[in-house]
């Protein structure tokens, strides 16, 4: 399959090279400081919606055009589909992006200069001292079973969800300072109040995380955490959900799709003073894998699309003669990285996790240089995303606001990593890499499956790595799968990943490099084993977390996620491979588009709609 890649026409490739420069105009500026204003081919400028009081409600009030109401948008998602539809247990992104449709939070962020806004919340203000964070909620707005949204809903969120440490708690360890969390008290019906002990720069962003219905999550939080796990699963009845987005939960079919319908009692207005959503409906195709969402897109079965490198030419070339338009967001906020399993622990039976051998390979230092001198990172973003990516070196993404620019890039180089493999005493016997005990090196990578990219890439680290003598056994698994291998059974050698993230609040990334982070995937602990050997720089990047979420002014925050993207860049619990340029196709009958490098495509849900035929 990877020689079918290699043997792309030079013309296509050109061409993909070249809608580099022919797609910018399309492109927010945020590789400095977030750009206040983004605009679509239309001279009109995305506004935020304002708020609004008619009756005693206070709304938020769309600035958009007013459109028609009805029909549907149908999106995709790769994969197997949602493992919960429960915001507070999600751990895929698939999961996370089907709750946070259906649940709000107290603010969001502005897709074009990134600010938090209020959302449910319809202010809010900080102490002087930066400790105290006074919520505003917006009075008479409602569940979808018609109950009113207040401070309860807010208090037992915080209070008895997120701070007593139920379902996934990647929220609440981001939110620990000194061993200690903020604290939450309900000071009327529609005021909340939080207390951090410090002042915290990322706690501001943290308040969009979803709001749940007391009454309805409160059952499950007092039947315990093992049944709340389980609670609002993927087998719930959609009638069972109460929630507050735009967009309700109509039904799920399992690796088929995932049907939301407009929620009637939602809180924003168009300018006429009209609910909104405009769209009936809502829809995600459950499409298995990348090359399948090309053909249901192609087919007209999908509405929109985020195109690979490779797909770009040929779609740019279509767009003048077809029925949708592509926007370029510019580089990703995702990274894509090669690991390698440093955790040497042994389980409660005496066994290690990991082969001790492979473990001695992976854990030295000029071993793990030498792969990433291999990996040819020029000729992945060639034949796989078709020049449309960027090669990448560094935990941040390179639209990130702290982006470490100091940091050099290097070609792929073969002597360079033999030289190292050599320092350490590896050697070479007809083509086959030893280690100095005599052991062939042999491990196995690891990916996704039905992510083709991520595939193509495997293939071509394997060659990469087998220049060097070593043996890899490539294996692309189910999603699923591969994440009870990372963070459960540590049974893995090597992996191919992505992380999400944010290019305004590295912060969001602590369960990642912490070292009793639950993401610290390359060298995880264990609580019930007690406390891990912690490497030198893994105690290094504890303290640039620390020390950077206390800081309150950029320039000071700059200096410690600039030293924790150094540390990682000369250690190398991950090797970084590329970035690719987001490219999305959007069918032209939808109104009310404005791309955002932030938001992405669809960030304004409630307020697109579909144009009439004339």
């Amino acid at each position: 399959m990877i020689r079918r890649v290699f043997k792309v026409l030079f013309v296509i490739i050109l061409t993909a090279l070249l809608l580099k420069g022919c797609l910018v105009k399309d492109v927010p500026n945020i590789n400095n400081k977030p750009s206040e204003k983004q605009t679509t081919d239309s001279d009109w400028t995305y506004t935020i919606p304002k708020n609004i009081t008619i009756n005693g409600v206070d709304y938020l009030q769309s600035q958009a055009p007013v459109g028609n109401f009805g029909g549907e948008l149908i999106n995709s998602t790769i994969g197997e589909g949602p493992k919960t539809f429960n915001p507070f247990n999600c751990k895929d992104n698939t999961s996370q992006i089907m709750s946070s449709i259906m649940y709000d939070g107290l603010l969001t962020t502005d897709p074009i200069n990134g600010k938090p806004i209020p959302k449910l919340a319809k202010s809010y203000s900080i102490s002087p001292d930066g400790k105290t964070y006074t919520i505003k909620l917006r009075k008479g707005i409602k569940w979808t079973d018609g109950k009113t949204i207040t401070a309860d809903d807010v208090f037992f969120t915080w209070n008895d969800i997120i701070f007593a440490g139920f379902g996934d708690t990647s929220v609440r360890d981001s939110l620990v300072i000194d061993d200690k969390l903020p604290t939450v008290r309900k000071i009327d019906n529609y005021t909340v109040e939080f207390t951090t002990d410090k002042p915290y720069a990322p706690f501001i962003r943290l308040l969009s995380t979803p709001i749940a219905p007391k009454h309805v999550f409160m059952p499950a939080v007092k039947k315990g955490k093992e049944y709340f796990d389980s609670f609002l699963s993927t087998n719930t009845k959609p009638q069972d959900f109460v929630t507050s987005g735009a967009f309700r939960l109509k039904e799920y079919v399992p690796a088929q799709r995932v049907v939301f319908e407009r929620n009637p009692n939602y809180y924003e207005i168009n300018k006429d003073n009209q609910k909104l959503p405009y769209l009936d409906r809502l829809i995600y195709l459950i499409v298995g894998d990348l090359n399948n969402e090309v053909l249901k897109f192609e087919a007209k079965e999908l509405d929109v699309i985020s195109l690979q490198g490779s797909k770009v030419a040929r779609y740019k070339s279509l767009e003048p003669h077809s029925d949708f338009k592509l926007y370029n967001l510019g580089p990703t906020t995702s990274t894509m990285y090669l690991s390698m399993n440093l955790n040497n622990r042994k389980g409660k039976d005496g066994k290690y996790y990991v082969n001790p051998i492979k473990q001695k390979w992976f854990q030295d230092l000029n071993f793990r240089n030498a792969v990433d001198y291999a990996v040819d990172r020029k000729n992945m973003v060639f034949n796989i995303a078709n020049g449309i990516a960027s090669p990448l070196f560094t935990p941040e993404s390179l639209n990130s606001i702290y982006l470490n620019k100091n940091i050099k890039p290097y070609d792929k180089d073969l002597e360079k990593s033999k030289e190292l493999l050599k320092k350490s005493g590896f050697y070479t016997k007809k083509g086959a890499l030893y280690d100095k005990d005599g052991n062939r090196v042999e491990f196995d990578l690891y990916t996704n499956a039905g992510n083709t990219e991520r595939e193509a890439i495997g293939v071509m680290v394997k060659q990469d790595l087998e220049d060097l003598g070593m043996k890899v056994n490539f294996k692309p698994i189910e999603f699923n799968s591969l994440v009870n291998k990372l963070v459960s059974t540590f049974d893995w050698d090597m992996v191919i990943m992505g992380l999400t993230g944010s290019p305004l609040e590295p912060n969001g990334g602590k369960n990642v490099w912490l070292s009793d982070g639950r993401l610290h995937m390359f060298n995880m602990r264990n609580p019930q084993e007690g406390k891990a050997k912690i490497l030198p720089w893994e105690k290094e990047l504890d303290e640039c977390f620390t020390k950077g979420a206390l800081a309150t002014k950029f320039e000071d925050r700059k200096k410690y996620y600039d030293r924790y993207q150094e540390i990682v860049y000369r250690e190398k619990p991950f090797v970084y491979i590329y970035s690719p340029v987001v490219i999305i196709a959007i069918r032209n009958k939808f109104k009310n588009i404005y791309p955002s490098s932030l938001g992405g495509i669809t960030h304004n849900i409630e307020e697109i709609y579909i144009e009439r035929d004339k």
